[in-house]
């Protein structure tokens, strides 16, 4: 009877081509009962589950990581396209102005990474090596 655990079938997460994994909320900000900082805290923190949960999501083939399209605004209808390392500030800022409601949307999306292009030195980058280099020699 302990055991049963090793009998449970093993689940996978299917890759589905197009498959988008968004985000889509309006938050209220007071709501009766609750204290605001307590409120503004679990929206945050909603967030950054959401954000956990996509970043564990296993990839779709040949791609290297999970990107993030943002939006942000005080209702659907005026939200802003924002970065996602702003969207916790720009939430600290809706409540600091007292607004009544929020609205995120933060939509995931599987990247590949560009490779970096290897250039060759030209001749002024090796002059301009060579001068750093003698300057630095004590005499």
């Amino acid at each position: 009877m302990a055991n049963l655990y090793l009998l449970r079938p093993k689940f996978e997460i299917k890759q589905v081509k197009g498959l988008r994994l968004d985000m889509k909320r309006t938050f209220q900000l007071n709501i009766e009962g609750k204290k605001p900082e307590r409120v503004l805290d679990s929206i945050k923190h909603e967030v950054r589950k959401y954000l956990k949960r996509e970043r564990r999501r296993s990839l779709p083939i040949d791609t290297d990581y999970w990107d993030f399209d943002c939006k942000f605004g005080v209702s659907e209808d005026t939200s802003e396209v924002v970065h996602l390392s702003t969207i916790i500030t720009h939430i600290d800022e809706a409540s600091k102005s007292n607004a009544v409601q929020l609205y995120v949307e933060i939509i995931a999306k599987p990247v590949k990474r560009n490779p970096k292009i290897k250039t060759e030195p030209t001749q002024s980058d090796l002059d301009h090596d060579i001068q750093t280099h003698t300057s630095e020699i004590p005499s």
